[in-house]
């Protein structure tokens, strides 16, 4: 099942990673067009400050020098040339004045677009020229050096505004000229000096600018909507993954509370085995080497008319319960509750070999009778005065094992004389006794003590059957150490010499000794005699 938590955290982490990416694009365009805009306006006023420039150069080379030229020669007639030259007929500008006067056309014809030809050395006839901190800082770095050129780019709202500053340089005409007129405020210019400078103001709309990328913000738009889509189908796929997450998971709990009822019909391997994929739920049997276990409470009817249904209910349920934890303990696959019955066989589906399965069945079953001890202690002191007694068969042979039944209902279980057999062994196996086979005593002669009883004949099995009471477990090669388990009405007896403490042991003899006294008590007087004349 996916987790809904990584499918939110990693829908939020792809968002903003959609986002991050939407958002740089214009970010990144926008410093392109920032860029481009600065550059472009410079390319502009550099252009524009190199003409007015040439300009000026060819009209005071070309025309202006020619003129003074033959002034100096000594023709006296002709052109004047004058910054006044509109009071005189015939005379032509200076180049200055051509520059401040075609600044003023520039800007009559350029709304964006000013050109200023300024310095803090005008002419005395002329008005000062107001310069602001730029002009007045440009013109000092271009006297420092006039080898450079000096620019400045402002941004107020949508338009960028770029001032391109040029020095005015004194050439030779120039020199002669304002060292010798009689309005110039400084007479010891050289070739070289900066008079003044030259400055080119174009604003420019930043508008104009972002739509000649038109074709980059369409192309932008449209990945700007394939991502929001993208995001909102995103969003919309984990919608629908936690919806499906939260049906699966009611899915889920559905089916682990209907798997947990059924546990309870099924053994725990089988229902492993059916579960993990192992075994198939077919009808389908197998022939396998198996040790059956059978166990029946003896006089159960009895037992039925004396206590209550409520009673006898709780008495019976817990009794199972304990029983099958303890099968489950030793690894028995307990088959089916048959009222008061129980049978369970060791082989299937988990087996350890027929040895150790058979070993396992008989320390399962004298558990079985040390816990029913246990539990008649305790039922005695709630009230009841003669609990249950217990008798137990165990037989090893081959029988079919698996599921019985048809394809829409089916019960996976044993059938074979064997399992007959157990029955039978359980059956004529006093209260409290635990019998078992011949086949069953040759695989556990190594940890049981028990003696045959007389041969029994059964339907379907024409040999003779020798059963074997078990008189207890021995715990190891020499046989000295033992269990020894007897249960009847009115006695349960479970000694087990290696769990009990050397301190304990003769407590444990006082008491058997005082059980066989009173036992001795308890003998008719002519069965006394008996005993006595035959111990003498």
């Amino acid at each position: 099942m996916i987790s809904e938590t990584a499918v939110r955290r990693s829908g939020y982490w792809l968002i903003v990673v959609v986002l991050a990416m939407l958002a740089g694009l214009p970010l990144a365009v926008w410093l392109d067009i920032s860029d481009l805009s600065g550059n472009s306006l410079r390319r502009q006023a550099r252009d524009m400050s190199s003409l007015i420039s040439s300009i000026r150069s060819y009209y005071s080379a070309n025309v202006v020098g020619r003129v003074l030229a033959a002034h100096a020669s000594g023709a006296t007639a002709g052109t004047v040339v004058s910054h006044n030259y509109a009071n005189i007929p015939g005379a032509i500008p200076l180049p200055a004045t051509l520059s401040l006067e075609l600044g003023d056309v520039i800007k009559e014809q350029q709304a964006n677009i000013t050109y200023r030809f300024v310095s803090d050395l005008p002419f005395k006839s002329r008005a000062s020229h107001e310069l602001d901190d730029f002009e007045k800082r440009s013109l000092a770095a271009l006297r420092a050096n006039p080898q450079q050129t000096l620019s400045d780019l402002t941004r107020v709202g949508l338009t960028d505004t770029l001032r391109f500053v040029t020095p005015v340089v004194m050439g030779q005409a120039c020199v002669a000229c304002h060292n010798s007129h009689p309005e110039s405020p400084k007479t010891d210019w050289k070739v070289g000096d900066v008079r003044g400078i030259q400055e080119v103001v174009i604003k420019q709309p930043y508008a104009s600018n972002v739509f000649a990328f038109k074709y980059l913000l369409c192309y932008f738009l449209f990945v700007a909507v394939i991502g929001l889509s993208f995001i909102l189908l995103q969003r919309q796929q984990a919608r629908a993954i936690h919806g499906a997450n939260r049906e699966l998971e009611a899915a889920n709990e559905f089916l682990a509370s209907v798997s947990l009822k059924i546990s309870r019909y099924l053994s725990p391997q089988i229902y492993k085995s059916i579960f993990s994929g192992q075994k198939d739920v077919v009808v389908h049997t197998e022939r396998k080497r198996l040790t059956i276990f059978f166990s029946d409470i003896k006089d159960f009817t009895a037992t039925t008319e004396r206590l209550q249904p409520e009673a006898l209910t709780e008495m019976l349920n817990e009794y199972l319960t304990e029983m099958s934890n303890i099968a489950l303990a030793h690894g028995g696959t307990v088959d089916k509750f048959i009222g008061d019955a129980m049978l369970v066989f060791f082989g299937d589906p988990e087996t350890k070999g027929p040895e150790e399965d058979a070993k396992a069945c008989l320390r399962m079953a004298v558990d079985m009778q040390r816990r029913l001890g246990e539990l008649k202690d305790r039922w005695r002191r709630n009230g009841t005065e003669e609990p249950f007694v217990v008798r137990m068969g165990i037989n090893s042979g081959y029988c079919n094992v698996g599921n019985f039944g048809s394809s829409d209902r089916m019960d996976y279980t044993i059938i074979g004389a064997e399992a007959n057999l157990a029955a039978r062994l359980q059956s004529i196996a006093q209260g409290g006794e635990i019998v078992i086979s011949y086949e069953t005593y040759a695989l556990v002669n190594e940890i049981v003590d028990a003696h045959p009883l007389p041969p029994i004949t059964m339907k379907g099995i024409q040999r003779e059957v020798v059963p074997y009471a078990v008189d207890g477990l021995t715990l190891g090669a020499d046989h000295k150490s033992r269990v020894l388990s007897e249960h009847l009405s009115g006695l349960d007896l479970h000694l087990d010499m290696s769990r009990l403490e050397p301190a304990d042991r003769l407590r444990v003899r006082t008491a058997l000794k005082e059980a066989i006294a009173a036992l001795d008590d308890a003998l008719p007087e002519a069965a006394r005699l008996r005993q006595d004349a035959g111990q003498m």
